[in-house]
C-alpha cells in the first residue's frame, strides 16, 4: 500500500490536493478537495478568484512551490507542439479571456501547463464593470452566468505588466494573446479608436489579438457583429496591422446565439479582410435547456452563460465554420469543455486549439494536465 499526493483540482479557481491511498489493484481517493468545495462555494465567485490567484501568485513567487507547481500541473511533450497562425505553441490548450483580464497572474497560470494564455478583455481607459453581484454559479448545469461588464484597470496598466513579463524573458514559455474591446461609455459610431488604441499599445506585447465584439454584458456590442460596422472594424484594424514589417495575426471572437446566415456573413468577412480567423465562442444569452430551475436562473438575472450548457452549440458553430472557412483559416474551440473528451470533440470539429475557463471551477487546474495527456 502506498499513499500519495496528486492534486485535485480548483472549486472556484481554488488549487487543492487529494490523497491517493492505493490497494493494488484498487485506488480510494479521500480528497481535501470535498472537504474545501463547500466552504470556496460559499464565498461569492468574485471572491474565491481573488483568493486563490493571490494563492497562485504566492506559490509562484518561490521557487520551490513554482516547481511544485509546474511538477503537478504541467504535461510537456514535443508531441503536443502545434505551428498555428505562424506561431509555435508548447501545447494547444489555453486559457480563455477573462480569468486574467489585467494581466496579473501570467506567471502563476503558466506553471499550470496552458500553451498559451489570453489576457483581457481590455479597455482603452479603466472601467470597474457592472454592479456587484455579477458572477453566479450554477452547479447543476457545470455552468456560470456572468454579466461583469469589461472590468478591467485599463490599457496602461496591462502593457506596463506585459513590457515587464517579457522583460523578465517571459518565464513559463506560454504564448500571450491580447483580448481587446471598447469601453463602455464610448459609442458603437467611436468604438473603432477604442480598438485601435487597443490594438497599437499591445502589439509589441502579444503574440497574437482577439476582437471582442460579442460579450451580451456591455450594451450594444454586439450590434458590431453585424456585417457593415464588423468589415468596417476589422478592415481599418488590418490596415494599421499591415503598416508593421510583421503583422500579428487577428482573431474575431463571435456569440454562439449567431443564426446560419449570420456565420455565412462572418465567413465571408473574415475571407475578405484576410482575418487569421475566430474563437468560437463567446457565452451565451440562451438560458435553454437547464437543470437549474427557472426561477433560480430568472434570479440570477441577466449575463453571458458559459460551461456546460453551450458545449453542443459551440461545437456546432466551430463545425460549420469549419466547412465555410476551409483550412485556411484558423479557428480556436471554447465553450463547455470540461474533459479530455470534450477538448477532442472540438478539436475532431475543426478546432485548430482549444480554451478552458469555466471547466477549471468545476474540474480544477488538473484538467488541463489531463487534457494534454489525453491528446
Amino acid at each position: 500500500m502506498g499513499i500519495t499526493w496528486v492534486p485535485a483540482g480548483f472549486c472556484s479557481f481554488a488549487p487543492v490536493y487529494q490523497i491517493c491511498i492505493c490497494v493494488n489493484p484498487f485506488q480510494i481517493r479521500v480528497t481535501v478537495y470535498h472537504i474545501f468545495k463547500p466552504l470556496l462555494f460559499a464565498l461569492s465567485p468574485e471572491t474565491a478568484h481573488r483568493v486563490t490567484v493571490w494563492l497562485l501568485d504566492a506559490a509562484a513567487a518561490f521557487p520551490p512551490t513554482r516547481w511544485l507547481l509546474r511538477v503537478m500541473y504541467r504535461h510537456d511533450s514535443g508531441r503536443l507542439q502545434k505551428k498555428v497562425m505562424g506561431l509555435s505553441f508548447p501545447n494547444p490548450v489555453g486559457l480563455a479571456a477573462g480569468f486574467d483580464k489585467d494581466g496579473k497572474h501570467i506567471e502563476g497560470l503558466a506553471c499550470l501547463g496552458f500553451g498559451f494564455i489570453e489576457v483581457g478583455t481590455v479597455t482603452p481607459l479603466p472601467q470597474d464593470g457592472n454592479p456587484r453581484p455579477r458572477l453566479f454559479r450554477l452547479p447543476a448545469d457545470r455552468a456560470l452566468i456572468n454579466r461583469m461588464g469589461f472590468n478591467n484597470e485599463g490599457l496602461e496598466a496591462l502593457a506596463g505588466r506585459l513590457k515587464k513579463w517579457r522583460e523578465k524573458g517571459a518565464p513559463g514559455g506560454v504564448l500571450i494573446g491580447g483580448n481587446i474591446g471598447k469601453n463602455k461609455t464610448t459609442p458603437n459610431e467611436a468604438a473603432e479608436n477604442d480598438y485601435l488604441k487597443c490594438f497599437d499599445v499591445l502589439f509589441p506585447w502579444v503574440d497574437y489579438f482577439v476582437v471582442n465584439v460579442s460579450s451580451p454584458n456591455t450594451p450594444g456590442l454586439r450590434e458590431l457583429q453585424e456585417k457593415e460596422p464588423l468589415t468596417r472594424l476589422l478592415t481599418l484594424l488590418q490596415d494599421k496591422n499591415k503598416t508593421h514589417a510583421t503583422p500579428k495575426p487577428i482573431l474575431l471572437k463571435i456569440a454562439p446565439d449567431l443564426t446560419d446566415h449570420q456565420l455565412d456573413d462572418i465567413a465571408g468577412i473574415i475571407r475578405a479582410t484576410g482575418l487569421a480567423g475566430v474563437i468560437a465562442t463567446n457565452t451565451t444569452i440562451s438560458r435553454a435547456n437547464l437543470q437549474t430551475g427557472d426561477a433560480e436562473t430568472a434570479a440570477k438575472g441577466a449575463g453571458g452563460l458559459s460551461g456546460a450548457p453551450v458545449r453542443n452549440r459551440a461545437t456546432a458553430v466551430i463545425r460549420y465554420l469549419r466547412e465555410k472557412l476551409g483550412k485556411a483559416s484558423v479557428i480556436i474551440g471554447v465553450g463547455g469543455i470540461d474533459s479530455p473528451e470534450s477538448a477532442r470533440e472540438k478539436l475532431d470539429a475543426g478546432a485548430d486549439l482549444v480554451q478552458v475557463y469555466t471547466g477549471l471551477v468545476y474540474e480544477g487546474p488538473g484538467l488541463v494536465k489531463r487534457i494534454l495527456k489525453f491528446l
